[in-house]
């Protein structure tokens, strides 16, 4: 029958039942999203996603697009499930051929052709319908009469009899028409509840998948940037060995040529000293002393070690092992252009955007200003009259309002011109506000100190003077936390290192700001980070 092969239409080739929340594949078959979702998690370790009707694969997850059409002849079918239709009622009384029926009598449990139909009773007690299977349920199982009435105190339908005299007496009673509009009226409003819910889910859905894809591609990325970033490491490993393998052959050969000229001089005066040995010899073995006192002496009886002393022979009486190797200024080069490597890993792989550092102004001293963004400080002269309070610094000083206790972060900050002084770092929020009470004067704060143009660092009172010329009036904190490593760089092309301090942090850690007759503004933009020289 047509019914028959519609509703085989309708159910998903893996769980055998009618679609629910169906979706299609790009080669245009359709399954349940979560029957579909099951088989491709499956396929997930393979690699190779095949549909489950025509075996087309692709080797990316297929996406899953919702069939609209579908969907609303699913919610038609599950609202009106399919039923006998007109066509497969017959007239009960055409016996020889079936004829369909045109109505059906409630009265005679009959359904009649439209033949029969002109004869039959036209009494009101014979009640015509359009034509339904199981007459016999359409009536009362007791009293045998047409179920008109439902009950809503038993939620039952009932006949007239059972209103009047039956067990339903006395009960509130609607007519069947009237009771099964209010009851679709709930089903729908039940209905649209669950449309809003699953429409709710699958935006969920939608939104998991999309965090999902996002992920991916995250993923992928990352793998790419890492992949990128060995590559480079790799390249530059090969460059470095290349120039070190360069200058130990460049500085062999010129060794070697300087110790081939050496030995081919000390050849010569090895030749003329055999030579003058021979003729001392001839001289020794003669026996006529007038002859050998005739012989000239003038050089020939000299002190063979007195003439290496002259400078003639370049010192040939270097001992060997004098002899100067391979420059250690290249190795000592190319292990900082390493270390140099490693920092730019690190911070190419952990550093993130820059730390959102906003100044706290109940921390600040009455001699310091703060811009109304929060990222400047500046001296002055001007009292700011805030109230005096346990956590505000008494003299020039300022911390910010968040604190780190985990994670690698940085922050930039920006130095007035060349006149002042300031003092830029990190401290504990357990640092004292009364007195003189500066960041880097004690063991809970590290400090950067610019003072008279001149570079140090600060912690625990102990300072270290840094040798570096400065010139930007850039630079950046870099936090560790949990490596127990502050660092400090200057902004300059390319970033320098200054130094690093390494402690073992026991509470979270503020930036902080010293400023006199200067100002230090924190600086949010984004600054590529580059290998520090």
């Amino acid at each position: 029958m047509a019914s028959a092969a519609v509703r085989d239409e309708l159910l998903c080739s893996i769980c055998l039942s009618t679609y629910t929340d169906p979706v299609m594949l790009r080669c245009g078959h359709n399954f349940c999203r979560v029957c579909i979702h099951r088989v491709l998690d499956t396929q997930d370790e393979a690699g190779v996603y095949s549909c489950p009707e025509c075996r087309e694969e692709s080797q990316e997850r297929p996406a899953l697009m919702r069939c609209l059409a579908l969907c609303n002849i699913m919610e038609s079918f599950l609202i009106t499930p399919p039923t006998q239709t007109e066509a497969e009622i017959f007239c009960t009384y055409c016996v020889d051929s079936p004829v369909p029926a045109a109505k059906s009598c409630l009265h005679c449990e009959a359904s009649l052709c439209e033949k029969h139909l002109k004869v039959h009773s036209k009494s009101a007690e014979h009640v015509l319908c359009e034509p339904r299977a199981n007459l016999e349920n359409r009536k009362c199982s007791v009293h045998k009469k047409i179920l008109e009435y439902y009950c809503t105190e038993d939620a039952a339908c009932i006949c007239v009899t059972c209103s009047l005299a039956g067990e339903h007496q006395g009960h509130r009673v609607e007519m069947l028409d009237e009771a099964s509009e209010k009851k679709k009226k709930r089903l729908r409003n039940v209905l649209q509840k669950l449309i809003t819910r699953r429409e709710g889910t699958e935006e969920k859905v939608r939104s998991l998948e999309e965090r999902r894809r996002k992920a991916q591609e995250k993923a992928s990325g990352e793998a790419e940037r890492v992949t990128a970033l060995c590559r480079d490491i790799r390249r530059q490993l090969d460059d470095l060995e290349k120039r070190v393998l360069r200058e130990i052959s460049r500085q062999e050969k010129e060794e070697s040529l300087s110790l081939s000229a050496l030995i081919k001089k000390l050849e010569i005066q090895k030749d003329e000293l055999s030579r003058k040995m021979r003729h001392m010899e001839e001289l020794c073995n003669m026996t006529d002393p007038l002859t050998v006192l005739q012989e000239p002496d003038t050089g020939d009886l000299c002190d063979p070690e007195e003439e290496g002393g002259d400078g003639s022979t370049g010192g040939h009486d270097k001992p060997l092992h004098d002899v100067d190797g391979p420059d250690v200024a290249v190795i000592s080069d190319t292990l900082h252009t390493l270390c140099d490597i490693v920092t730019d890993i690190r911070w190419g792989i952990y550093v993130g955007d820059p730390a959102d550092i906003l100044l706290d102004v109940n921390t600040a001293a009455n001699n310091v200003h703060i811009s109304d963004d929060l990222k400047t400080a500046t001296w002055t002269q001007r009292n700011q009259n805030r109230p005096e309070t346990v956590e505000r610094f008494q003299y020039n000083q300022v911390m910010s309002r968040r604190g780190f206790s985990s994670g690698r972060h940085y922050w930039d900050v920006e130095g007035s011109g060349s006149l002042g002084w300031w003092m830029v770092g990190m401290c504990y929020p357990s640092i004292g506000r009364r007195g003189q009470s500066y960041i880097g004067d004690n063991n809970k704060s590290w400090s950067l100190r610019r003072y008279n143009n001149q570079y140090s660092v600060i912690h625990d009172s102990k300072e270290i003077r840094l040798p570096h010329i400065i010139s930007s009036n850039r630079f950046r904190i870099c936090l560790d936390y949990g490596a127990g490593r502050l660092s400090f760089y200057e902004l300059c092309d390319p970033i320098r290192h200054l130094h690093t301090f390494t402690a073992a942090f026991t509470e979270p850690l503020h930036a902080a700001l010293r400023v006199y007759d200067s100002a230090i503004m924190i600086s949010r933009e984004r600054t590529n980070w580059k290998k520090p020289s």
